[in-house]
């Protein structure tokens, strides 16, 4: 657990990443939704509904160190322009930031942020939802071909997808239903589809994965099920 942590947020420092790692992402990312999902809570008995999601959508962002945004913003440099396969990797292994990033990085905070401002507040739903989001990143690990020749994803190479997607399928959809219902059940639902989409864009243009699709893929997947947790149902 201690390693997942490290790896999905700036505490517990620099650990390195093992294939067994992988096992404690549903639980660290139920975790960090249920924090969250708390932060949510209180804020908004002291602000407004738009401030509290404001400071829900910075604290997520102070949890994870920004890890999963720069994945985002990589990701959407390197994936969405017409490049070729080297140049996408070459554009997601520079530090600096294009239009595609920018764009794409506000457009999924925007959502976030309005989806929050919305909605009641449901620590169990966030906790759903990003455990989710990190059962995805689990599974895609263990199921999809890594797409560099090294880096620090590659330590999570091997083991089993189908223990991690059982046990952190069910944890998230126990936790969303246990929120708002069968809306919440249906949004952890709709967060395997938004990972799964950003999943197979990398591997159809960069043959796999990276880490940085590893963060792509929990935001988007997080920001789907926070959008269709908010419908009118």
């Amino acid at each position: 657990m201690r390693r997942a942590l490290a790896f999905l947020t700036p505490l517990f420092g620099a650990l390195e990443p093992r294939p067994a790692t992988l096992t404690w992402f549903p639980f660290a990312g139920a975790a960090l939704g249920l924090v969250l999902g708390a932060v949510w809570w209180g804020a908004e008995r002291v602000w407004p509904a738009a401030v509290a999601a404001a400071i829900v959508v910075a604290a997520d962002l102070a949890l994870t160190g920004l890890l999963h945004v720069d994945g985002l913003a990589d990701s959407a440099d390197g994936l969405l322009p017409h490049l070729d396969r080297a140049r996408r990797l070459e554009v997601m292994a520079t530090p600096d930031v294009g239009a595609f990033g920018v764009a794409t990085v506000g457009a999924v905070l925007l959502l976030r942020w309005a989806t929050l401002a919305t909605m009641a507040p449901s620590p169990l739903l966030l906790g759903g939802l990003w455990c989710a989001s990190r059962t995805a990143m689990a599974v895609t690990a263990r199921t999809m071909p890594y797409a560099r020749p090294g880096g620090l994803a590659s330590s999570f190479l091997g083991g089993r997808a189908l223990p991690a997607a059982i046990v952190g399928g069910a944890l998230a959809v126990a936790l969303g239903f246990a929120g708002p219902g069968v809306p919440g059940a249906v949004a952890v639902g709709a967060v395997a589809v938004g990972a799964t989409g950003v999943v197979v864009l990398a591997r159809r243009r960069i043959g796999g994965f990276t880490g940085d699709v590893l963060g792509a893929s929990g935001m988007v997947g997080e920001t789907a099920g926070l959008v269709v947790a908010a419908a009118r149902w």
